[in-house]
């Protein structure tokens, strides 16, 4: 294993500066591994002892370096990224960072385009030490068990493909799952994060989502948006027990189920009205305090 392969390239790590350069602070890992931060990285104050967090990557010259920038995706996460220039061997995406990510060709699912945005996972060629975009990182993902995630969960997604049954998820940056169309209830789109719940994680690693909590939390959530739709909306709502379910997605962004429920607790609490003869749900103003 070279020198390259033995950093923790493509992650966020703390190192100490070992000494300083002309060129900038040289940086070393607890096994004694040493890395350059740039001087136009550097604070001039910084001292021989100091702790630095830095992104690790290779220069121009393949050589192992230290920035305080971030990219816009650290080893094995997706982003979405822009093309900015196109050759015969791959294509160059910008990540956020001064010398761009190269993709190359065999790593792209159809040939790439200038200024075209594209989604792209960092990957890491061992042998070399370099990293590399990828679109072809469904096999990349890991697979998750019940000690990675929980019923319920709440979890960063970002949708990368869209499917008959929904759309394909990278999890937490890691892991895949299936967002499907029947439990979305607001509109979504490929190249998108939100956050999702873990319905369950699957004998194959794979993980099933939804769109909004189970149980509790899901009640909730489900009175706060009505509130909250209620307000901006005047007081009023066109929508009661009877409404058309697609009206409710269209205006809520959730489930008759979610709604019906909503409406039940929320005239409980006596902070709403719900009148199928007027064709409405409205906001009980509150009495002033004597």
């Amino acid at each position: 294993m070279n020198r390259t392969t033995a950093l923790p390239v493509g992650r966020v790590v703390t190192l100490r500066i070992v000494r300083l350069t002309p060129h900038g602070p040289v940086l070393a890992t607890p096994e004694g591994l040493e890395v350059l931060l740039p001087a136009r990285y550097a604070d001039p104050s910084c001292q021989t002892g100091d702790a630095m967090e830095v992104f690790l990557y290779t220069d121009s010259e393949d050589r192992p370096v230290a920035t305080t920038d971030r990219p816009v995706a650290l080893l094995d996460e997706v982003a979405t990224m822009r093309v900015v220039d196109v050759t015969p061997a791959g294509a160059f995406v910008d990540w956020g960072l001064p010398k761009d990510l190269f993709v190359p060709k065999s790593q792209q699912l159809r040939p790439m385009k200038k200024e075209e945005t594209r989604t792209i996972m960092v990957a890491l060629d061992t042998r070399t030490g370099r990293l590399f975009g990828t679109e072809r990182f469904e096999n990349r993902l890991k697979k998750a068990t019940s000690k990675d995630l929980k019923r319920n969960q709440a979890v960063e997604v970002f949708l990368f493909k869209k499917t008959e049954l929904g759309y394909k998820a990278v999890v937490n940056g890691r892991f895949e799952g299936l967002l499907y169309h029947t439990d979305i209830f607001a509109p979504v789109q490929t190249g998108q994060f939100l956050t999702a719940y873990v319905r369950f994680v699957r004998p194959d690693g794979k993980i099933d989502l939804l769109s909004r909590p189970i149980g509790k939390r899901a009640d909730k959530a489900s009175q706060n948006d009505l509130i909250e739709a209620l307000r901006r909306h005047g007081g009023s709502l066109p929508l009661h027990y009877k409404s058309d379910p697609e009206a409710i997605k269209a205006l809520l962004g959730m489930s008759k189920k979610h709604f019906k429920k909503a409406l039940t607790q929320l005239q409980e609490r006596g902070l709403i009205e719900v009148s199928a003869e007027r064709g409405q749900t409205r906001l009980i103003p509150k009495r002033a305090k004597r």
